[in-house]
């Protein structure tokens, strides 16, 4: 018969596992931000960050590597905690989410190509025209404006788009 209190107890003060949590979560926030946007395909860096360690948490308690689920629990609790806090701090206060949130880097103006944006997010001129022709745009003079979006993927205002004043028609039913 399992003793539960060994399995749902905590082994570990609970404010040693809230630092563990918090120190990995924001350090490794802070490196994913160094690394670039382009490396985190077509999610946020941080949505890849809290699905990698809730589950690496959760993982522990699920194989009985923790020494229990409790304290499992408090490391996925911290790390969803530091998420949320993270997004209300950037919605909050505009100044501070300029620096926790990454933020669309501009490819292509008026048909340039911005050189040091690429060579900061390692993309050669090949995989940019890869992404222009998925737009079906065959040449950087064709685009207005393109952006490396904080997910990762590329957008991309042709030259011969025009903003409209009216808002979208409703559907005909």
């Amino acid at each position: 018969m399992p003793e539960w209190g060994e399995v749902f107890g905590l082994t570990v003060p609970v404010l040693e596992n809230v630092v563990r949590g918090t120190v990995m979560f924001l350090a490794l926030t802070l490196l994913m931000r160094v690394v670039g946007q382009r490396e985190s395909g077509g999610l946020g860096i941080t949505d890849i960050l809290i699905v990698v360690l809730v589950a690496d948490a959760a993982g522990a308690g699920l194989r009985g590597d923790a020494a229990s689920i409790g304290d499992s629990l408090v490391l996925v609790g911290t790390i969803l905690f530091w998420s949320v806090a993270l997004d209300a701090v950037g919605y909050r206060w505009p100044a501070l989410g300029r620096l926790l949130k990454a933020r669309p880097k501009p490819l292509i103006e008026d048909g340039r190509l911005n050189r040091r944006a690429l060579r900061r997010e390692f993309m050669s001129h090949e995989e940019l025209e890869s992404q222009l022709r998925l737009h079906g745009l065959s040449d950087v003079s064709q685009v207005k404006r393109a952006w490396l979006e904080p997910n990762g993927m590329i957008s991309v205002l042709p030259v011969d788009h025009e903003p409209s004043e009216e808002p979208p028609g409703r559907p005909e039913m």
